[in-house]
């Protein structure tokens, strides 16, 4: 196993949204620069509100801060239409706050969400789409070593990491 714990100087977490919480969750906006890229936190808690069985959106928290959101998916048909067989768990949106990036938020957040993947033992793989372009989040994903499978999901592509993996933390 690898070591996907929090370094020590730092209380960072992940969280459930809770009414305690909600506020600053949906305060979570990303640099404009990146808006196009990925949705609001609020339209995440409402898929995730829809998507019951499968959605687990968690606030990112540093101390008594939140810093960002994350939302996995877990064990949901990724093309029912072609294979049904084909189930899938990843990340499907990572906002952190415009103000808190460069600092690690993200990187943990995906640290997490692998480690939970790999604690609920269903999946071997993390999956992770993204838009390609001017703001895209690909150079980030592949740096905490996903690599793109060749496929899209819409227009984005699609990025897999081992759950085994070392996914490096931030400098």
């Amino acid at each position: 196993m690898h070591d996907l714990n929090v370094p020590p100087q730092r209380a960072l977490r992940l969280e459930p949204v809770t009414a305690d919480n909600f506020d600053a969750v949906c305060a979570v906006q990303v640099r404009p620069d990146q808006a196009h890229v990925v949705s609001p936190v609020v339209k995440s808690l409402a898929e995730a509100y829809v998507h019951q069985a499968c959605a687990w959106p968690r606030a990112v928290v540093d101390g008594g801060d939140v810093v960002g959101f994350v939302m996995a998916f877990h064990d949901i048909a990724w093309d029912p239409a072609t294979d049904p067989g084909d189930r899938r768990s990843g990340i499907w949106r990572l906002n952190i706050d415009a103000g808190r990036q460069g600092r690690g938020y993200g990187s943990f957040a995906v640290r997490a969400v692998v480690e939970e993947i790999r604690r609920r033992g269903v999946h071997q793989r993390a999956y992770v789409s993204w838009h390609v372009g001017a703001g895209s989040p690909e150079p980030f994903y592949l740096g905490l070593g996903f690599t793109p499978t060749g496929e899209l999901a819409g227009d984005q592509r699609v990025g897999v990491l081992a759950v085994d993996a070392t996914v490096p933390r931030a400098g």
